[in-house]
């Protein structure tokens, strides 16, 4: 029998409350590469580094679906999704 995996959808800001969203089978070592700027681009030009909402998945197809959901969202709306679950971010 396989192993199930698990996927993940984050979302990480900094101090100005920039947001990135993304996707991961291993939501601690991507929190870290972020949190010590391993990860080059976007992540690393803004200095993302605070983790602020998650949410998890069995199935991989299902977290991307996810994630492009919530990347076309409009900022308000992500806000209000990081607010349910983490209110004092």
């Amino acid at each position: 029998m396989p192993s199930r995996r698990t996927y993940y959808v984050y979302i990480m800001t900094n101090q100005s409350r920039t947001l990135y969203i993304g996707v991961t089978n291993n939501i601690k070592k991507r929190v870290y590469q972020h949190k010590s700027g391993l990860v080059e681009g976007f992540t690393h030009r803004y200095k993302i580094d605070m983790l602020v909402y998650v949410e998890s998945f069995t199935d991989v197809h299902s977290a991307i679906a996810r994630e492009k959901q919530i990347k076309h969202w409009r900022r308000e709306k992500k806000l209000q999704l990081i607010a349910c679950e983490n209110p004092d971010w």
